[in-house]
């Protein structure tokens, strides 16, 4: 749920900005966890151009929405309209999926991250990777890190630090495990499990992500 309101947070305090949420099928779209619902007012059908195009990700729901041709399709159509295409998480694997990726370097949550590679991506562990239009966040609270610099973009380094100060996000962490590449190996083994307790509430889901070695493999 994070992927999409950590950036709305930020984003909502840019003058004049309109934002819209929307899904395949306007209504109530529940977080991995089941606990958070969020109301989707416009389906896919309604909404024909954006300025900005955010896609946010899942534990395990986006390998549906990869595969899914009409949100593709969708995708592809807002693209062609947008200033900017962004992504959070394993969004990043279903923008990747549409081809708009082939080429470019992309990030994503650091344990699907390889999935990239498949739609032609050049998967890039940063918080934040940008590629002309195309700007793809890491796991989760990188969104929020991600959304500031777009508001710099948008409308100025003022306007991005008042956005910052609003939401007062002045992260300073007790640990220095946030980052895969500096987590130690049984915390990383740990957080495996915790995710695969999120996955396991799809059973459907989490049967194709046991047969994709591809999913599973890890860039250690």
């Amino acid at each position: 749920m994070l992927d999409a309101i950590g950036p709305y947070e930020v984003l909502r305090n840019v003058k004049g900005a309109e934002i819209k949420f929307v899904s395949k099928e306007k209504g109530e779209i529940s977080a991995d966890s089941q606990f958070i619902h969020l109301n989707s007012k416009y389906s896919i059908d309604e909404v024909e151009e954006a300025d900005i195009l955010l896609i946010p990700g899942s534990t395990i729901a986006f390998i549906r929405e990869m595969k899914d041709k009409k949100v593709l399709a969708w995708i592809k159509k807002i693209n062609a309209t947008t200033k900017k295409t962004v992504s959070v998480c394993t969004g990043s694997i279903i923008l990747a999926a549409t081809g708009l990726l082939d080429g470019k370097k992309a990030t994503s949550h650091w344990k699907p991250i390889q999935l990239l590679s498949q739609f032609g991506a050049i998967p890039t562990r940063e918080r934040f990777i940008e590629q002309g239009k195309f700007i793809t966040a890491a796991g989760v609270s990188a969104g929020i890190d991600m959304a500031i610099y777009l508001v710099s973009q948008l409308a100025g380094e003022k306007a991005a630090k008042a956005a910052q100060l609003s939401i007062e996000y002045d992260p300073k962490p007790m640990y220095n495990s946030g980052n895969f590449l500096e987590a130690e190996p049984e915390v990383i083994e740990l957080s495996e499990k915790i995710m695969s307790i999120d996955a396991k509430k799809d059973l459907s889901l989490w049967d194709m992500l046991k047969h994709a070695k591809t999913i599973m493999k890890l860039n250690k």
